[in-house]
């Protein structure tokens, strides 16, 4: 007679993941990481945040005292006779910054090569901020230059120009800049009887450093 036999079955496998249990050092050790974590993360925003407040408090400080070249302008000139006569303004357009001028020249040419005369024509000074300089005289062409003035000018308007060189510096407050040899050179039209053609009143002058 069969039996009735039980094969004999093995308990059901656990294959859930066993719990770890953390000893106390283990969580200190986490949150003093978490701590420093977080420390460094803000140290580093304060000083991302300060070196940009100081970018903009810099670059806003450098518009404010960029140096601006000084600027000249044709105000009169005048070629009636063989003495030929002319004033420039020298205005110092910056905000917070003067200007020291050491002696300043000034050379007038015909047809731009031709030097009919100039020399010192002011000595050194000291221009404010928002200031303006006259800067004027006048020159004598000899003989021959006055013969071909007259002529050119008797066919129409003739051309001069007006060179004004100096070496100046920028004072900042209590700082001086390096020294700058300026040179404006102011082109000019006259009229056949010598006056100065309106447009080129109040003409601003072209400035280089060299």
């Amino acid at each position: 007679m069969w039996t009735d036999a039980r094969i004999p079955t093995q308990p059901p496998s656990d294959d859930r993941p066993m719990k770890r249990h953390h000893t106390a050092r283990y969580y200190a050790h986490r949150v003093k990481e978490s701590l420093t974590t977080r420390v460094s993360k803000l140290i580093c925003a304060i000083v991302l945040g300060l070196l940009f407040l100081i970018g903009i408090i810099s670059f806003i400080l450098w518009l404010s005292l960029r140096p601006h070249r000084p600027r000249f302008f044709i105000e009169a000139f005048s070629a009636a006779s063989s003495s030929v006569s002319y004033s420039v303004t020298a205005r110092n357009s910056n905000q917070n910054i003067g200007i020291y001028y050491d002696s300043v020249e000034v050379a007038v040419f015909y047809q731009d090569d031709q030097r009919l005369g100039g020399g010192t024509v002011l000595g050194a000074f000291y221009q404010e901020p928002k200031n303006s300089k006259v800067v004027a005289g006048s020159v004598t062409a000899t003989g021959q230059q006055w013969d071909q003035i007259a002529a050119d000018r008797a066919r129409g308007e003739v051309v001069f120009r007006v060179e004004v060189t100096s070496v100046i510096r920028f004072k900042i407050s209590s700082w001086d800049s390096k020294r700058h040899r300026m040179h404006a050179n102011c082109p000019v039209r006259v009229r056949p009887d010598g006056s100065l053609l309106p447009i080129n009143v109040h003409t601003r002058c072209p400035v280089y450093f060299n």
